[in-house]
């Protein structure tokens, strides 16, 4: 069950290969990821010493949340993976010139999962085309639609 889609992603990179990772969060996370209250719009994942972080995901605090608990929407949190997995996608990143983009959060068997994409930067041109292909295909639709309706 998808709770939160970076279209963003698949609009700015190329997304060569998917990998799905559990997230460190605090219990009043949790709870806000329930209630649909994140955001993955400008996230970014980073490698520091030998780790995945997750920066600048956004999830909002419920006003129910505990009170004696300080709550940091934008805060690093750590992405847990196989170390075989972090040190593959590491070496990549290292020396392909590829990127770690989050792609998706959702829920699996309960926990709350992130899964992150080995992705390379698209071009302008390569963005237009993108477009352009997507708008293709809805006028495709759209006249395939039209064709049965009228016969």
């Amino acid at each position: 069950m998808s709770i939160v889609e970076n279209r963003k992603a698949f609009h700015d990179y190329f997304i060569e290969e998917r990998f799905e990772a559990g997230i460190a969060l605090e219990g009043w996370e949790v709870k806000s990821i329930r209630a649909g209250r994140a955001q993955l719009k400008e996230a970014y994942v980073v490698v520091k010493d030998d780790e995945l972080l997750l920066i600048g995901s956004h999830i909002s605090p419920l006003a129910t949340a505990s009170t004696h608990v300080h709550a940091d929407p934008t805060r690093t949190r750590k992405l847990l993976l196989h170390r075989a997995e972090i040190d593959t996608l590491i070496g990549k990143v290292e020396r392909a010139g590829y990127t770690l983009t989050p792609l998706d959060l959702h829920f699996k068997n309960g926990r709350v999962k992130l899964e992150i994409g080995l992705a390379k930067g698209k071009k302008q041109f390569d963005k237009r085309a993108t477009i352009k292909e997507r708008e293709w295909q809805r006028e495709q639709q759209r006249l395939l639609r039209q064709s049965t309706t009228r016969a």
